[in-house]
């Protein structure tokens, strides 16, 4: 095999971690908890359905790819629970030493073009990791929905903080913001599980 093909081989073997990394998001139906691989992929697909709805027309392709690779860092550096502050406070240090580690792992090209898109994706710039982090913040909310707002409640969320990190959502599509999301989170402030 030549050296090239291995390295490929490596990562692609490293990618199969993800699937050990457990957010705090469950899947639909009071599963159990949803693993990061799950999620991105949840997300990728969700990207390529709801592209029509992005404020922008986007490389879905590359929206694609986004998703797929954003939480691959995780597989050193953890999840960070979206509204665990603490963890926020070294999140960007652990998973930019992660990201070195594990796309180090393909070869220089691959490794630069992939590192690329995660750091677009972290810069929140592009039509497209804008759109990627409407998919990343949509995910997770429809599976909360889908669980009357367990999660939400079990960690006692309150609405200023769903909504500070929702509110980015309309960034990448005002119209999945408007008309899912708001009514999403009103629902559930109403009913008491995400505090006023």
């Amino acid at each position: 095999m030549n050296e090239r093909l291995e390295a490929q081989l490596a990562f692609a073997l490293e990618l199969d971690k993800e699937k050990n990394v457990f957010r705090q998001t469950h899947l639909s139906g009071h599963g159990r908890r949803e693993n990061d691989a799950e999620h991105a992929w949840h997300m990728a697909v969700m990207s390529y359905l709801l592209r029509e709805y992005a404020n922008e027309e986007v490389d879905v392709a590359r929206v694609m790819l986004m998703c797929l690779i954003h939480d691959v860092v995780e597989i050193d550096a953890g999840d960070t629970y979206a509204y665990d502050e603490e963890g926020k406070a070294t999140q960007t240090a652990r998973e930019e030493e992660a990201k070195k580690r594990i796309f180090s792992l393909l070869p220089d090209d691959q490794a630069a073009e992939l590192m690329a898109v995660f750091d677009e994706f972290a810069a929140y710039e592009t039509a497209e990791s804008k759109f990627a982090h409407a998919m990343d913040n949509l995910q997770p909310i429809i599976l909360n929905n889908s669980n009357d707002g367990s999660d939400w409640a079990e960690h006692g969320v309150s609405a200023k903080q769903v909504y500070g990190r929702q509110g980015k959502t309309a960034l990448g599509s005002q119209r999945i913001f408007d008309e899912v999301i708001d009514p999403i989170l009103q629902h559930h402030v109403e009913a008491g599980h995400i505090r006023k």
